[in-house]
């Protein structure tokens, strides 16, 4: 190869690069909650499968080098760049952009499932938090489990109230029958 060719890929590897940075700096910037997972060893339906549960959440699953995770995050915070560094594996990140809590309920039931996936931390309302309450929030109900129980909640005084109502009636429909016999 000659001189010129090297320095063409050497170009495009750094545009590559580039691009990489701007789709995560891109995705920062929409994003309303990150999971970090360690995929090592995820083969690649696997893969394919927790993309397509993510996408119907309004979630992506990105994979990238350290190195371009911890300039892209450089921007947002220096301490988040700090805490990519402690993290082990291949690093790929769950990005959730419609409800705060669906990347991390998928994620942490996707490596139920899959031993190979393991969760090491999130970004929550831009502080980094630990594998643990990245956990603790995949256990909370989602919204609508949570109204559901309120409309449960709700609705069984009235059956209640109901049922009370209906058996004053009969009684009262019983006592009238057996006068008029």
């Amino acid at each position: 190869m000659s001189a010129e060719a090297d320095f063409l890929i050497m170009a495009l590897t750094k545009k590559q690069k580039t691009e990489v940075i701007e789709d995560i700096k891109e995705k920062l910037s929409k994003q309303k909650a990150i999971v970090f997972v360690d995929y090592t060893g995820l083969g690649v339906k696997d893969l394919l499968d927790l993309r397509t549960n993510l996408r119907e959440k309004e979630s992506v699953f990105k994979v990238s080098k350290k190195t371009l995770l911890k300039i892209a995050f450089k921007d947002l915070s220096s301490s988040l760049s700090k805490k990519i560094d402690e993290l082990e594996g291949q690093i790929g990140l769950v990005f959730g952009f419609g409800d705060i809590i669906s990347p991390a309920k998928i994620t942490y039931n996707f490596a139920k499932e899959n031993d190979n996936l393991k969760i090491l931390g999130g970004v929550f309302e831009g502080k980094f938090i630990e594998k643990e309450k990245v956990e603790e929030l995949a256990q909370i109900p989602t919204r609508e489990e949570l109204l559901s129980r309120m409309v449960g909640s709700l609705s069984t005084p009235l059956s209640g109230l109901v049922n009370v109502l209906r058996g004053n009636i009969k009684g009262l429909l019983f006592t009238l029958s057996a006068i008029n016999k």
